[in-house]
């Protein structure tokens, strides 16, 4: 099967989060099936280990014709592509400290355009993938490409054998922009109608409605979007029910206790007690808290914004703070959550860290060295860091929400069962009753918290799971 996935990001190259993650890992898992892979994306800088294809295409956009060059790759089995244009040599990948790009849909129109191009005339090591192809487009920045397909290409007799997927990784980023734009796309105004959102034009509605499979990226999130978390299109979703996928996504092999290169020590399940404990001390030294081997160190990693909830972990602070806990965070964005990092680092000298940036070292020993994660998404379609922390032997504690439902079960000590805390409502009293739980659990019942710790160790995160449903999923795609 040949597939070329189309992505906004593809890390290691490009990333701002989940997506830049999938779009590097799930090729390489797809790749080890056996499958030819090409991933897509813009070249917004010059990487060192990108040549220049000498290939180049013009595209006709928005009123003149664009001429892109490509940049190859090959990494672990699997070809990248990066189509070189002067409208992404920018210093961010969707805007600046202004906001948003002015010219984004253009920008990724191109690339949904060079994206099809690519795969005919740009040769991967002795041909091109060619027309026979399964098109994985992600997000609303490629939702326009299913419609390229349809409109430009299929009539012309070529692509006849292409798949579309379109993967929803957020469907509350959708593209909106105005109607006007859409002439700009050199499509027929007869496929408006697939893009008009009330009287405005959407990249994602427009992937959503023509896309012949859709994939979000949990089964509990496909079920979200067609109901309360779609953001305006749970009806489209809803129609598309017998076309939408729920599919985990993996964790990738870098996040793994037993190689981890960031770690004071590397540790697996059977010495699970011993490789937290040193690592826990490691990081206190790092941080300069005291180093107290028995004290509950909670971790939180996460982008700092409206989504991830850490307005929550906010407000219950002060009860936490008085159960003789360690809090350890790292994240930046909203101004006022980083300021009150800050803050809270000074009211509580002796208990608290907040790291205003991103580390990834510093994210990988957290997650080694805590043993609590804090997780309290408002929404959240997958989520990675539960994945990991289970992997770490750190015990999540979330809100049920997306993908967090679909990983962590919330413990049950009748039963003995379950790999973390999941509180259903989103409130500072659901996450201090779980957190209540959590570190009852932990300082009395140690017997039971190991047990909960060797359960989530045990589970599957692996990409090659997923790379298998994707894979059908693909096949499927098919006109």
């Amino acid at each position: 099967m040949n597939i070329a996935v189309v992505s906004a990001e593809v890390a290691p190259w490009s990333k701002t989060g989940g997506l830049g993650d999938v779009c590097g890992a799930l090729p390489r898992a797809l790749a080890a099936l056996g499958e030819r892979v090409l991933t897509i994306a813009p070249r917004y800088k010059a990487y060192p280990d990108a040549w220049d294809t000498g290939v180049r295409a013009r595209i006709y956009l928005f009123g003149q014709t664009h001429e892109v060059g490509y940049f190859h790759a090959e990494t672990d089995g699997v070809h990248h592509l990066f189509v070189d244009h002067p409208s992404f040599h920018r210093a961010g990948i969707y805007g600046d400290s202004y906001g948003a790009y002015g010219d984004n849909l253009f920008r990724f129109a191109l690339l949904s355009r060079a994206a099809i191009e690519a795969c005919t005339r740009v040769p991967l090591n002795g041909e091109p993938l060619g027309e026979d192809v399964i098109f994985h487009a992600n997000d609303w920045h490629t939702g326009v490409l299913p419609l390229y397909l349809e409109a430009l290409y299929r009539p012309a007799g070529r692509f006849s054998r292409a798949g579309t997927v379109l993967g929803i990784h957020n469907a509350g980023h959708q593209g909106t922009t105005a109607a006007h734009e859409f002439a700009g796309l050199d499509v027929s105004a007869r496929w408006w109608p697939a893009a008009d959102f009330d009287g405005r034009l959407n990249p994602l509605k427009c992937g959503a409605t023509l896309a012949r499979k859709i994939i979000a990226v949990s089964p509990n999130y496909a079920r979200e979007i067609t109901r309360d978390l779609g953001f305006g299109l749970e009806g489209i979703f809803s129609s598309r029910g017998r076309d939408l996928f729920g599919i985990l996504n993996g964790v990738d092999d870098a996040w793994d206790p037993r190689t981890d290169k960031h770690l004071e020590q590397t540790y697996g399940i059977e010495d699970v007690a011993e490789g937290k404990r040193a690592n826990k001390a490691a990081l206190q030294r790092e941080l300069g808290l005291p180093a107290r081997p028995d004290v509950p160190m909670l971790g939180l990693v996460a982008r700092l914004d409206h989504q991830k909830g850490v307005d929550l972990v906010q407000a219950a602070a002060p009860w936490l703070l008085r159960h003789d806990v360690q809090l350890v965070m790292l994240g930046s964005g909203s101004s006022a959550l980083e300021g009150w990092f800050r803050e809270a680092e000074r009211t509580w000298p002796d208990k608290v860290r907040g790291w205003v940036g991103f580390n990834e070292r510093l994210a990988h020993r957290i997650e080694a060295g805590a043993d609590i994660f804090l997780m309290p998404s408002r929404f959240e379609p997958c989520g990675l860091n539960q994945m990991y922390s289970m992997r770490y032997g750190t015990v999540p504690v979330v809100h049920a929400t997306g993908g967090l439902v679909d990983t962590v079960e919330t413990f049950d000590p009748l039963e003995d069962r379950g790999t973390g805390w999941a509180f259903p409502t989103f409130s500072v009293e659901g996450l201090v009753e779980a957190m209540g739980w959590a570190l009852y659990t932990f300082r009395g019942h140690k017997d039971a918290w190991r047990g909960i710790q060797r359960r989530g160790m045990e589970r599957d995160f692996s990409w090659d799971r997923s790379a298998r449903l994707y894979r059908d999923a693909y096949e499927a795609s098919r006109p």
